[in-house]
């Protein structure tokens, strides 16, 4: 059974969405506000969770600040669902950026939730088809989720692997948002989704990704991305 944490300061929501998920399945822990919902990830004595279902709006520390303290600490990769207002591009930018998975307006369907979580769980639990990939200076372990670069270990969301794994086994060819979008998220992109665009951002941002010699992420434009090798003159 999955275990998801549950951090938002609606009460009367959480307990609705604790018993609808229990219903599907999960086993689920709530927390009210930042602070605790940040101790219960990070201590060691907490039952791990599987998923963490994340509330933009927090007292006492927001939900940004939640996300942010949770990727800064070594070896946290437990997958982030944000809950932001409808509407709010901002917010859904800016928990994409500090390392979310992926984020669900409010308000929303339960079901819309359920199906989102499973999305992510599948993605987190699949088994990797193919072993290690080598492009350049660019290692990625699909079996450890671990990425380095020039000998060089770099922090990614299993997003942010994810997006640069599809990339780096379709090399010097271009992949469809569309496609991107399903394998990284294990859902179909919808109109005006701006989440694969915001996690190849950050991937250019954590690995440096330019352009002139190196390895390069490059977008065509209403089509998608392609990871380009070094070019030597």
């Amino acid at each position: 059974m999955n275990r998801i944490l549950l951090i938002d300061d609606d009460t009367e929501l959480t307990e609705m969405l604790g018993a609808y998920l229990g219903r599907e399945g999960f086993e689920v822990e709530m927390r009210h506000d930042g602070p605790s919902g940040l101790s219960a990830l990070l201590d060691p004595a907490s039952p791990p969770a599987d998923l963490v279902i994340l509330d933009v709006m927090l007292p006492d520390l927001d939900g940004f600040g939640v996300l942010r303290g949770l990727r800064d600490h070594p070896g946290a990769r437990v997958p982030v669902l944000m809950l932001t207002a409808r509407g709010d591009d901002d917010d859904r930018i800016a928990g994409l950026e500090l390392g979310a998975d992926d984020y669900l307006p409010k308000p929303f369907n339960p079901r819309e939730l359920v199906a989102r979580i499973r999305a992510i769980l599948r993605r987190v639990g699949e088994v990797p088809a193919e072993g290690v990939l080598a492009v350049a200076g660019l290692v990625l372990d699909p079996t450890r989720i671990e990425a380095r670069l020039n000998g060089q270990t770099i922090a990614l969301t299993g997003a942010e692997f994810r997006v640069l794994e599809m990339l780096a086994r379709h090399t010097g060819r271009v992949v469809s948002r569309a496609d991107l979008t399903e394998h990284a998220l294990g859902r179909k992109l919808e109109l005006y989704d701006r989440s694969i665009d915001t996690h190849v951002s950050n991937l250019r941002r954590k690995l440096g990704l330019g352009g002139g010699d190196g390895i390069e992420i490059r977008g065509v434009r209403g089509v998608g991305y392609q990871l380009t090798p070094p070019t030597h003159g």
